[in-house]
């Protein structure tokens, strides 16, 4: 069983202009910031209209909004640390309840015939989604990481990497995300190269059901 810790990150206030770059890294790229930008990157996409943006905010409410506003409850209530949670044993129940969430997602995207990409990226995400919660019961894997990695990879995956700005940016989403969780001391690095990893479970079930 993990006993890593991770140590309250700096206020910003007193904290140096590394850390405050982490912290904002840290905060940006958020994995429901990142789940709801790639749904609704790939719902464009999947249609080149805005009825695909329309399939991509549906799908985003059950992924990115509902999670967030489990997480955001549970801070207020005093149940967990913060936004981000960094103890472990604090992060089983909220993902327990995304879960649920997103399974309802998938449900109601089928019902309602969604594109094929959309519907494949929302299962991606429940397969990765129950990859971190196994990982999680036992070890402190970096979510952060494990959504950017994922993130990046179906990024190419559906967009193709048609420009050399796509594949920078790829690239760099678990790397700026993985620098800013080890700054602020959330993660060691094999939680990070491990969460990046993790992040291919989704990239694979997206690849075989697009």
């Amino acid at each position: 069983m993990s006993t890593f810790l991770p140590p309250e990150p700096p206020a910003f206030a007193t904290a140096s202009r590394r850390e405050r770059a982490a912290r904002v890294l840290t905060e940006v790229l958020a994995p429901a910031n990142l789940v709801i930008a790639l749904l609704l990157l790939v719902g464009a996409h999947a249609t080149d209209g805005w009825s695909g943006l329309g399939w991509g905010l549906l799908a985003a409410l059950f992924c990115g909004a509902v999670p967030m506003g489990v997480i955001a409850f549970g801070v207020r209530r005093g149940a967990l640390t913060d936004r981000h949670i960094r103890v472990r044993r604090q992060r089983v129940v909220p993902m327990a309840v995304s879960l649920v969430s997103v399974l309802t997602g998938v449900a109601l995207l089928y019902l309602l015939h969604a594109p094929a990409e959309v519907g494949a990226l929302v299962v991606a995400m429940l397969v990765g989604l129950v990859s971190a919660l196994a990982v999680t019961v036992r070890w402190q894997i970096s979510l952060h990481n494990a959504v950017a990695g994922g993130t990046a990879m179906i990024l190419l995956l559906a967009l193709g990497p048609a420009t050399p700005a796509l594949l920078v940016a790829a690239a760099a989403l678990p790397v700026a995300t993985g620098w800013s969780r080890l700054v602020l001391r959330a993660h060691t690095p094999a939680q990070v190269v491990a969460g990046t990893a993790l992040g291919g479970v989704s990239a694979l079930v997206f690849t075989l059901l697009r």
